[in-house]
């Protein structure tokens, strides 16, 4: 048993002729085991030659295609009190329904005519503004009298002044001639006098020539008085053509001052008027603010603010709602070096949460239980995790997506890139390399003058 003899029995005793040893010394062991791993191996050399689709996964969330058609809060836009609801929560609402009534909790806005009120201010303002119109057309009416009345006026002083001016011309001939006679007469009067000395004339003629000097003198000196009196005229018409001119200036411009300040007492007035109509929209539009309605066709989730009597400020979500019409589509969010990878239109697999399905990432023909989508948006800038946030939309060319599918569900997507065997594919992840950088067809090579 220990082998410690020298004597080997083996050599002298033959144990194949027994039928124990025919069954242990004959024996091929492992036979099918191998053939066994020969296959293997060859089924796997045979499979690392074949297509391999590259792809780049990520997980994400059922969203809307739409910003509009995503679950979004309802707000007041004024701060109240909650009076009344007339939905519950899962609740269908059409545009415009009633969902809760508010009331106003500032005191500036208790009064429940305030509108009315407030309507009444304007009719008054705007009476009073039309009163303002009517004076500033009197005091207009009144300018252009006035303007008038000094036109006449003063070509009537005028026409004084003209004819002040022609009676002194008038009397300064008159003034003259009567100079002329009474040097005629002073003539007359020396020569009857040295003729009467010389004993040719009368005394009575002397005497007469004597009388007839002093009536000339006194013409003179009359006619000397008329020319001043004239001259004065001509002075006090000048003075009333001014002074005219003067008051006249002075009532016109009183009732300009008049009329200015009857205009901006209308201007204001005017101005008080619009803030008032301002504000009597504002109210108006605060009272309907007063229920709060549905901005679109959807279904109630969750009442933010239950109860009654409650307070909230503008603003503060009050409840929120589903719209009705919805397009699905999902957000994913990817690496920042599988960016480069993906472009708009590019096929992209997804399976969602709750959907059993059997995936093969390399071969998306076979596997089950995944839906076809498209890349419609590629968002720009990082995500708060990371990544980047990419848009898919349902593919219409292949099967439809689950009706059952509510926004808000986990999804899984599986973006499709080039096919390559499957030994470089593990060479790739072995060596952690990225998938192959390429452009699609649909993808346009930019020119140097694009470029430029």
């Amino acid at each position: 048993m220990l082998n410690i003899s020298h004597n080997t029995l083996n050599k002298k005793v033959d144990l194949s002729s027994f039928k124990s040893g025919k069954k242990t010394f004959n024996k091929s062991y492992y036979k099918f085991f191998n053939r066994f791993l020969l296959a293997a191996a060859l089924i796997g050399i045979i499979v690392l030659f074949l297509p391999w689709t590259q792809n780049i996964t990520g997980s994400g969330l059922v969203t809307t295609l739409k910003p509009d058609q995503r679950p979004q809060t309802i707000q007041s836009q004024i701060p109240g009190r909650i009076e009344a609801w007339y939905v519950n929560e899962g609740d269908f609402v059409k545009k415009n329904d009633t969902i809760l009534r508010i009331s106003e909790t500032k005191s500036d806005y208790f009064d429940d005519r305030l509108v009315e009120r407030t309507g009444n201010q304007i009719d008054a303002k705007t009476s009073s503004v039309d009163a303002y119109q009517g004076k500033v057309e009197a005091l207009n009416r009144q300018v252009d009298a006035l303007k008038k009345e000094r036109g006449l006026k003063l070509e009537q002083t005028r026409n004084k002044l003209v004819q002040s001016k022609l009676k002194v011309q008038s009397d300064s001939i008159d003034l003259e001639a009567a100079k002329t006679n009474l040097s005629i007469a002073d003539r007359q009067y020396q020569r009857t006098k040295t003729l009467q000395e010389e004993g040719l004339k009368a005394i009575r003629d002397v005497e007469e020539k004597r009388l007839k000097l002093q009536e000339v003198q006194a013409k003179f000196i009359s006619q000397g008085n008329k020319y001043l009196a004239s001259k004065n005229a001509v002075i006090n018409a000048t003075l009333e053509f001014s002074r005219t001119q003067a008051s006249y200036t002075d009532k016109i411009s009183k009732a300009q001052s008049n009329m200015f300040t009857a205009q901006s007492g209308q201007f204001d007035t005017k101005a008080q008027v619009s803030k008032l109509q301002n504000a009597y929209s504002n109210y108006k539009k605060r009272n309907s603010l007063l229920y709060v309605t549905a901005p679109q066709s959807g279904y109630i989730n969750k009442a933010l603010k239950g109860g009654l009597g409650i307070t909230f400020k503008e603003g503060e979500a009050l409840v929120g709602i589903m719209p009705s019409q919805y397009d699905l589509a999902v957000e994913t969010f990817v690496k920042p070096i599988d960016l480069p990878l993906l472009h708009i239109g590019e096929k992209v697999r997804v399976q969602f949460d709750g959907w059993p399905a059997i995936v093969f990432s390399g071969w998306p023909n076979v596997s089950y239980g995944t839906y076809g989508a498209k890349v419609v948006a590629i968002e720009n800038f990082i995500s708060k995790n990371g990544r980047y946030r990419v848009l898919l939309a349902p593919d219409k060319e292949d099967h439809d997506w689950p009706e059952a599918i509510r926004v808000g569900s986990g999804a899984k997507t599986i973006a499709l890139l080039e096919d390559v065997p499957i030994w470089f594919e593990l060479w790739r992840q072995i060596n952690s390399f990225p998938p192959n950088y390429y452009q699609p067809e649909t993808t346009k090579p930019v020119s140097k003058k694009n470029k430029s």
